[in-house]
């Protein structure tokens, strides 16, 4: 009876025990895969700054055009942009490029929504060291841009990736194939092509890259790009073209041009790997 009893008590404890682990696995997975996540942020607008850092420009023209987005960002009609959105924030990464293979999170996604932020944003990223890199792959920064948007964890009503650069894509995929990938999620390009003039530079610059970004880079809704002529005017440029991307108008000027106006896919969107090839060779 004795031994009974023991086998008895014994068989209850290792249904006890059983018990006791379902429930607990039960709660691991409810805490786990099973419990409500935590809301994605909502923003007006979730914006990738995307700049070119190619060997083109020397470190003075790097500098002024990073310091004209430090001074943008935190500027007095930025800000009042921001804030008159529906939402009355929005968020910025800021991504520099060059080659293919030369993509940076420079300044990870930051929520703006005042001062404080804007200055937190400038802050991070005037302290970053200027780099250079070879080649000018705007497909790529282009598509490295749309995986940070796709991945980013907000809830944007917009959502806009910003280019500048001074040369047509000389390296990577297509730069209309990266242009059509993006605005098929969703995503509009803006561009900001720097046409300045150099001598000793301007073995692979083609004289009409306004006309380049708007046929072959910009795209999706509202888009429209910007011509900057003097590297000293690169700020003020800037910050006009955030002013009109965060409120999410169409520029009036007639120096902006949207993107319907080149909508035709087009051969001249290989001009710059077929510099590059007749220069070089053909050296991906």
């Amino acid at each position: 009876m004795a031994s009974l009893a023991r086998r008895d008590v014994s068989g209850r404890g290792r249904v006890v025990q059983g018990l006791v682990g379902a429930a607990l696995a039960a709660v691991a997975a409810f805490v786990g895969a099973g419990a409500p996540r935590a809301a994605a942020e909502e923003v007006d607008l979730a914006l990738v700054l995307a700049v070119d850092i190619s060997f083109s420009m020397d470190l003075d023209e790097q500098r002024l055009q990073r310091l004209g987005y430090v001074a943008a960002i935190t500027s007095p009609e930025v800000l009042a942009a921001v804030r008159g959105g529906l939402i009355g924030r929005i968020a910025v990464a800021y991504v520099e490029w060059a080659g293919a293979g030369e993509q940076h999170l420079v300044v990870d996604w930051t929520t703006i929504s005042d001062e404080a932020s804007a200055k937190a944003f400038a802050d991070t990223l005037v302290v970053q060291p200027l780099r250079r890199a070879f080649r000018t792959s705007i497909s790529e920064a282009v598509a490295f841009s749309t995986d940070l948007l796709e991945r980013n964890g907000y809830e944007a009503v917009r959502r806009v990736i910003d280019v500048s650069g001074d040369g047509p894509n000389n390296q990577g995929r297509l730069v209309t194939f990266a242009r059509d990938r993006a605005i098929g999620r969703g995503i509009t390009i803006n561009g900001l092509p720097l046409l300045l003039k150099r001598s000793a530079n301007s073995y692979f610059d083609i004289p009409d890259l306004d006309r380049y970004y708007a046929t072959c880079v910009i795209g999706g809704d509202g888009a429209f790009y910007e011509p900057v002529r003097e590297i000293e005017a690169f700020g003020e440029a800037v910050r006009r073209k955030l002013v009109l991307e965060i409120a999410g108008r169409r520029p009036l000027v007639p120096h902006v041009v949207p993107a319907e106006a080149a909508a035709t896919p087009d051969p001249f969107c290989t001009i710059g790997e077929r510099i590059w090839q007749e220069r070089i060779g053909n050296d991906r």
